[in-house]
Order: structure tokens, then sequence, then C-alpha cells
């Protein structure tokens, strides 16, 4: 079997900034600016981290980004912020950061985005519309999965994809997003019985369970193509990934490793959703 090779995550997520930077410029010159609204209900340092991320990935390519922090926000008051930004012609895009305050979900949350600024898929309607085939955001680190596969050019269709995680985050929308590729998928998780057996007889892995380094060698067909959603943090302040890279890389063809991988595509296509949503 041929070496593993990693997929390099930060490689995808450059050639999408030139296109989006494209589409961003021609907008702007056309005198829309596409703004992203960024709500921030928390003061968790990761989740900070994380806005900071965004805030300069937008500058790079050329997007508003429009950070909005609550102190102590009530489930009333953050709802009403998102209603406020939903009806803002000014804004085109709008997300909203966890942990959220008590007495509210995400789907809670996602109901007050607009559908067509849910640019990162919270609006349960959104999922429904996707299940359905109609346009609309996915969320986007599932949307990520699927840019990966196809900027790798993995065959999809009428291979057997196995994704581990039913959250409608990213493994309920991965699937559907498969689906739509002419997969056959199965969703695995927790009250699978035996999961490794499951996956090991998928052409395409896409581990998004939670837990570090959960999937090992024996979850891998031989020359399967795994990716990796998990960022799971370490004791000495680094991510791992749900797959067990070391075992995993003995089997599989391809693997997005963690990080590197799925995360810098993920932040790239928050801003590639923005733009469309302002008509790029």
């Amino acid at each position: 079997m041929p070496v593993m090779r990693n997929i390099d995550g930060r490689a995808i997520a450059k050639t999408i900034a030139a296109e989006v930077t494209a589409a961003a410029a021609k907008l702007t010159a056309d005198g829309v600016t596409p703004t992203l609204a960024v709500v921030v209900p928390t003061d968790d340092e990761a989740t900070a981290w994380y806005v900071r991320s965004i805030e300069r990935t937008a500058a790079k390519v050329g997007v508003r980004c429009r950070t909005e922090r609550l102190t102590d926000p009530t489930a009333e008051s953050l709802t009403a912020l998102l209603d406020t930004l939903s009806a803002d012609d000014s804004v085109h895009g709008v997300i909203c950061q966890t942990p959220l305050p008590d007495g509210l979900t995400l789907a809670d949350v996602g109901s007050h985005i607009a559908v067509d600024k849910d640019v990162d898929g919270a609006n349960p309607a959104g999922l429904g519309r996707l299940a359905a085939g109609l346009p609309t955001f996915a969320p986007a680190t599932a949307a990520a999965v699927l840019e990966i596969l196809r900027r790798e050019e993995t065959p999809l269709t009428g291979r057997h994809a196995v994704v581990i995680g039913r959250s409608t985050v990213v493994g309920k929308p991965a699937a559907l997003l498969l689906l739509a590729e002419n997969a056959t998928v199965t969703v695995c998780h927790s009250r699978t019985e035996d999961l490794a057996a499951v996956c090991a007889r998928a052409d395409v892995l896409v581990a998004a369970v939670g837990r570090a380094r959960m999937v090992t060698g024996d979850f891998v067909k031989p020359g399967a193509v795994v990716v990796d959603v998990g960022t799971n943090p370490t004791d000495d302040g680094g991510l791992v990934g749900d797959v067990d890279a070391e075992s995993a890389a003995d089997v599989a063809s391809a693997l997005t490793p963690v990080p590197g991988g799925v995360g810098p595509v993920t932040t790239m296509l928050l801003m590639r959703h923005t733009v469309q949503a302002a008509g790029g």
C-alpha cells in the first residue's frame, strides 16, 4: 500500500481564500461590503481565541467582521440581538458563539437567525432544507468535510461513507452532504454495535465523535480516506483529533491532520458563505 498522505487543510484554505478575496473585492467595488456579524455571549477564552481567528481571516479576504459582545446576557437579550442583526440590511451573515446563557439551546438561538444569513447552518430550518435538497448554507464544519473531499478529488459516487457522530452541527449535515454526492452513507454513534467493524467497511470515514484518538487503525479500511473533525484539547495546550493518527497511518491512504486539516477550511468557508450571502 502507498504511504499515507496528510491532507493539507491550510493549503486548501489558501486556495479558497484567493477565490473569496476576488469575489469580495468585486462586491465592494459594486458598493456592497460583505459583512459578518459574530455574536459573542460569553467570556470563555477558547471562544475568544476562535473569534480572533475569524476576525483575522475576515480582514485578509475583505469581509467586514462586526463582533457583538454581550456581558451577562439573558436569553431575551441574546435572541433580540440576533433578531435585530437578521433584519439589518447591512449585515449579510450572522453567527452566534457558545457557550450560551442558561435556558438556551443552539436550536433556540439558530431559530432567531434568518435562513438567508445563517452562514453556519444554525437554524433548524436550514437542516430541513439540506435534507430536502434545497439551497441553504450547511454548517461550515460539515461543508468543510465535503470541500476537502472535492479538492482531493476523492470519488464519492457509489462509495461507502461512514460518519461517526450524529450532531446537527457536523454528523447529520455531513451525512446529508455525502448523500447528495451519491455516496452510500452510514451514520454511527455511541449505541452502534461493533463500531470498529462498521467503520472498517468505509471507503470514506468521517470522525466527528469528540473523543480524543478514539478511532484507531482497526476502524479503518485499507486505502480509506479519513477526515478527522475532532478538536480535543490536551494537557499541554495542544489539540488532537478523534483519530489516532499513528495507527491510522498504517492503513489509510489519506488523513486530515489535527491541527491543520478541517479547521482552516471551516473558517474560510464561513467567509465564502458570507460573500455568497452578500450576492457574490
